[in-house]
C-alpha cells in the first residue's frame, strides 16, 4: 500500500471529531492547575494562603502564554487558574478546540515547572461565547470567584495557623456567611478591605501600545515608532468598573 493512501485512511480516525470554534464566536481557554491545591499544602513551599512568589509563577505563565502564538489579548489569573481571550478573529490552528487545549495546557505546564524548578502540569477547556456581554460576563465571574475564594482562604489559614486541624478548620467555615467571614478575621486584626487586591481580585496581563523615539531612514526626520508590549496589572477594579476594563480588550 502506498504510504499516501495509508495517511488518508488512518488521518481519519485522529480528525473525524474535531470540533472547531464557529466564525463570529469569542473564545476564552481557561487552565487550570492539576492537584495544586493539594501541591500548595502540602509540597510545595509557598506562604499560604497568598504567596508572592506563585502569583509571579502564575504572572510570568499567562505572559509566556501571550507570546507563544496564539491571538490571546487578556490574561486574567486567580489563584491556580488562567483565563486567555483571544481575538474574535483569530484564526489559531483553524480554531480547532483540540490544538488550543493541547497547546495551551502543554505551554502552561512547561513554563511553571521551569519556574517552579519541578513537575507542575495544567489541564485546559475551550469557552465559546456569543456576544461582548457574555465575554464580560465569564470575567466578571472570575473575578468575583477570586473574591470569595481569597475570603475563604484567610479565614481557613487563620484558624490552622491558630491550632486547628483542616478538618475543623473547613468544619467552621461551613455554612457561614460572607459577613460572618469578614467577622472572624476582623476579630483577629484582620480587614479584609485592606488585603492586596491581588490577592482579592486576580491580576491581569495584556497588550499595550507605547511610543519610542526613532529616524525616518528615508529623510533622516526624528519621528516616533509604535511598539507593543505586555503590560501586568496588580491593581483590577471592582464591580461594574471591571466590566468596563474588560470591554477594552474585546474585538
Amino acid at each position: 500500500m502506498k504510504f499516501e493512501d495509508l495517511d488518508a485512511r488512518m488521518r481519519v480516525y485522529e480528525t473525524a471529531h474535531d470540533h472547531c470554534v464557529l466564525p463570529g464566536l469569542h473564545i476564552v481557554v481557561r487552565l487550570d492547575g492539576k492537584n495544586f491545591t493539594r501541591l500548595t499544602k502540602q509540597t510545595w513551599p509557598f506562604e499560604a494562603p497568598f504567596d508572592p512568589r506563585f502569583r509571579d509563577l502564575m504572572l510570568d505563565t499567562v505572559t509566556h502564554l501571550m507570546e507563544c502564538g496564539i491571538g490571546a489579548v487578556y490574561g486574567y489569573a486567580q489563584s491556580d487558574e488562567i483565563s486567555l481571550l483571544l481575538r474574535q478573529d483569530d484564526t489559531t490552528f483553524g480554531r480547532k478546540t483540540r490544538k488550543l487545549i493541547s497547546v495551551l495546557a502543554g505551554e502552561a505546564s512547561a513554563k511553571f515547572s521551569l519556574g517552579l524548578g519541578g513537575l507542575a502540569s495544567f489541564d485546559a477547556r475551550v469557552c465559546q461565547l456569543p456576544s461582548q456581554a457574555s465575554v464580560m460576563d465569564y470575567f466578571r465571574w472570575r473575578h468575583e470567584d477570586a473574591h470569595r475564594n481569597a475570603l475563604s482562604a484567610h479565614c481557613y489559614w487563620l484558624l490552622r495557623k491558630r491550632g486547628e486541624s483542616a478538618q475543623t478548620a473547613s468544619a467552621a467555615l461551613l455554612g457561614l456567611s460572607t459577613a460572618g467571614k469578614n467577622e472572624l478575621l476582623f476579630q483577629h486584626g484582620i480587614n479584609f478591605n485592606d488585603l492586596p487586591s491581588w490577592q482579592k481580585r486576580g491580576v491581569a496581563v495584556f497588550w499595550e501600545d507605547y511610543q519610542i523615539p526613532a529616524v525616518n531612514p528615508k529623510t533622516g526626520e526624528d519621528v516616533t515608532a509604535q511598539r507593543r508590549r505586555l503590560t501586568r496589572d496588580l491593581d483590577l477594579p471592582l464591580g461594574d468598573a471591571y466590566n468596563e476594563y474588560v470591554r477594552a480588550f474585546i474585538s
